[in-house]
Formats: structure tokens, sequence, C-alpha cells
């Protein structure tokens, strides 16, 4: 998982080279609580109706999402996760950040994330 400021690169830049690197590019919108993120991110990814909104179950939904990517032999994709700085100071985030890089390594080439601190 890379982790940028949005000072360093724009959510545009990021995504301009994100496609320019031939991968298709998602973007997780800014949430600040545990729960929203998790909401954003099964949203976002449109992780099936079942999805609990709980840490196990992004871990779970993230590996399906990988696999998807992978069986269906679609373009790699970059998840760009905006990640304001009052959910940097949650506990939770340090867990999802290791959900994220799990499922990175899960996925091989396939998925790749990037945090952009707001």
């Amino acid at each position: 998982m890379k982790i940028y400021s949005a000072d360093t690169w724009t959510i545009g830049e990021l995504q301009e080279q994100v496609t320019d690197a031939g991968r298709r590019g998602l973007v997780i919108p800014p949430a600040d609580t545990k729960k929203a993120v998790l909401e954003t991110f099964g949203e976002a990814l449109d992780f099936p109706e079942h999805y609990d909104v709980n840490l196990d179950a992004l871990n779970d939904s993230l590996n399906d999402f990988a696999d998807s990517i992978s069986d269906h032999a679609k373009a790699p994709i970059t998840v760009i996760w905006q990640v304001p700085e009052a959910f940097r100071t949650n506990r939770s985030f340090g867990v999802i950040c290791e959900i994220l890089q799990d499922a990175e390594t899960y996925a091989g080439k396939d998925l790749a994330v990037i945090a952009v601190f707001l």
C-alpha cells in the first residue's frame, strides 16, 4: 500500500497515473468513522448485499473482490482511498490498513491500494 499526502498528488493526478499504467482506478470517498469507512468500501467496491459492516467482512469481501478480478481476466485495479485526518486517529485505521495490505498480497498484481491523506 502506498501512502501519499493530498498536497503531493491530487486524486485526479493519481487517477491519471493509474490509467496510464493500464489499470482501472476506483476512488473510495472520505469517511470519518469506522462504520462509515466500511460502508463506503462496500458501496464503492460493490460488495454483495450480505456484506456485514465489520472488519472480518471487509477482509473476506476484499479477497472475494480480488478473486473476481483474476477469475474474469479483468484489468488490474488500483483502489484510491481518501483518508481524512480525523479518521487516521481512529483505532481501526491501522487494522483497515493491514486488511488492505493483506488483500494486496493475496491478489498479487491484480489489486493495489493507495491511501491519500487529506
